[in-house]
């Protein structure tokens, strides 16, 4: 099983860009499936990205496609989350996860369906 370790948030102003890390140790990273979560104070842990283990096909949540850009890189035993033209509704804590899973396509966005977590990374983007 991985442990995931994210790094890269911080503080910036709307329109600004940000790429999260997150760095898989363990073995086997190229078998998994990979997700961004958030969660944002007093609401619920939200589903943002999710990409299959080989990189070829993502999934997004409607809030954040055509700004944010899930990627990997199994060499390096990392996957990225580029959010470009960030909004303050984008302020929360972000997770990255993991499953075990090999499948062409990422069809289970749900929280449940991953089952290794990070420790996650704030963002906080100012008005």
């Amino acid at each position: 099983q991985v442990q995931l370790v994210e790094s890269g948030g911080g503080l910036v102003q709307a329109g600004d860009s940000l790429r999260l890390s997150c760095a898989a140790s363990g073995r086997a990273f190229s078998s998994y499936t990979m997700g961004w979560f958030r969660q944002a104070p007093g609401k619920e842990r939200e589903f943002v990205a999710a990409i299959t283990w080989n990189g070829g096909s993502a999934n997004y949540a409607g809030s954040v496609r055509g700004r944010f850009t899930i990627s990997r890189d199994n060499a390096k035993n990392t996957v990225y989350l580029q959010m470009n033209n960030l909004r303050p509704e984008d302020t929360a804590i972000y997770y990255c996860a993991a499953r075990v899973d090999r499948s062409s396509v990422v069809a289970d966005t749900t929280g449940q369906s991953f089952n290794t977590w990070g420790q996650g990374t704030q963002v906080t983007v100012s008005s």
